[in-house]
């Protein structure tokens, strides 16, 4: 597909999933930036968290960003904040996903423009990450935010923990905000038939990259994961009633959601867990269905279907995209909703 001109994308992961109106307020700050096109919003209670997917011309995108983690940052109060999923502010993290006619290069120098001005107008300690980061030991969300919100105010008190832009102590009212460019990043949760959290703990340990420790005679040994470029815990989701692996797909060209699904299905079968389904947070790639359909077609030995509809319901069906919450592939796949907007 080709676009109308440079096209940046942000998702903006707020620490709210539970007040309608302050949702709203954030979604409004972002709508009335002209050249930002609203995609999608993914909400969750139990996690207390929203995730809003925008895209455009990347001057509107970097204006609408600011908007909304300002209106964040006016309506969601830290010390009242609490929910499952691991967060250090008002506006937890805000990445920048370079889409198309747009180099990484051009988009590290926005994410440094637009943390700068969050630091200096808004008073929010900013760190940056990934492709933008400016040390290697912060480069990885899950170190930055190593400690939660709750201990993050004596962490920013180290030398190496020190904020890339704005107060160098914690607002604890807006907590402290990640930014930076990074890659297409599939958000991928797979629901377990148990309430039994250590068996999410156990398949999400095993399936990340980074692995786990065990005992051994030797003392303390480091095990290593089963998929490259994926993330993982474990929770207890009460939105769904389950226990979840909870993952983020780093690189879904290297490790897609269909290797995730069949790595977590084999490893939950010996624990005598039944994978339920699964959810998508934000939006998905095409390429990811068409892998996961025509995977389920030539496993039943029928030629690849020239309509590609044909493949994006096998791999919901195969998936289970649909069996934990609604999935509509016009809604929820990253170029579909792109094509929708009218920026390709």
């Amino acid at each position: 597909m080709t676009s109308k001109g440079p096209i940046l994308e942000c998702v903006p992961n707020f620490s709210e999933g539970r007040d309608p109106q302050k949702i709203q307020a954030i979604a409004d700050a972002i709508h009335s930036v002209s050249g930002a096109q609203l995609l999608h919003i993914d909400t969750s209670p139990a996690a207390n968290r929203t995730v809003m997917t925008f895209a455009g011309e990347p001057g509107a995108v970097c204006e609408a960003a600011f908007q909304a983690v300002k209106k964040a940052a006016e309506v969601i109060d830290m010390t009242k904040q609490e929910g499952v999923h691991p967060r250090i502010g008002a506006t937890d993290v805000c990445p920048l996903i370079p889409l198309y006619d747009m180099t990484v290069d051009q988009a590290i120098a926005l994410s440094r423009q637009l943390g700068e001005r969050i630091g200096r107008e808004l008073n929010i300690s900013i760190y940056l990450y990934e492709q933008s980061a400016t040390a290697e030991h912060r480069r990885a969300l899950p170190d930055i935010r190593k400690g939660q919100y709750e201990k993050f105010a004596e962490k920013m008190k180290l030398a190496e923990w020190k904020p890339d832009y704005g107060p160098l102590e914690l607002s604890l009212q807006t907590g402290a905000t990640v930014i930076g460019v990074r890659d297409v990043l599939v958000a991928f949760n797979i629901s377990l038939k148990t309430n039994d959290v250590n068996a999410a703990n156990y398949i999400a340990d095993r399936i990340r990259e980074r692995g786990y420790y065990e005992q051994s005679p030797q003392g303390r040994l480091k095990v290593p994961g089963l998929l490259p470029k994926l993330r993982a815990i474990g929770w207890y989701m009460a939105d769904f009633q389950s226990a979840q692996v909870s993952m983020n797909l780093l690189d879904y060209r290297i490790t897609s959601p269909l290797k995730a699904w069949e790595a977590t299905n084999a490893l939950a079968q010996p624990l005598g867990v039944e994978v339920i389904g699964c959810e998508v947070v934000g939006l998905i790639p095409e390429t990811c269905l068409l892998e996961a359909g025509a995977f389920t077609w030539l496993r039943e030995g029928k030629e690849l279907p020239h309509d590609k509809e044909l493949l994006v319901h096998a791999a919901i069906e195969h998936l289970g995209l649909n069996r934990v919450k609604p999935f509509d592939p016009q809604e929820k796949v990253l170029e579909y909703a792109l094509k929708r907007a009218g920026l390709i």
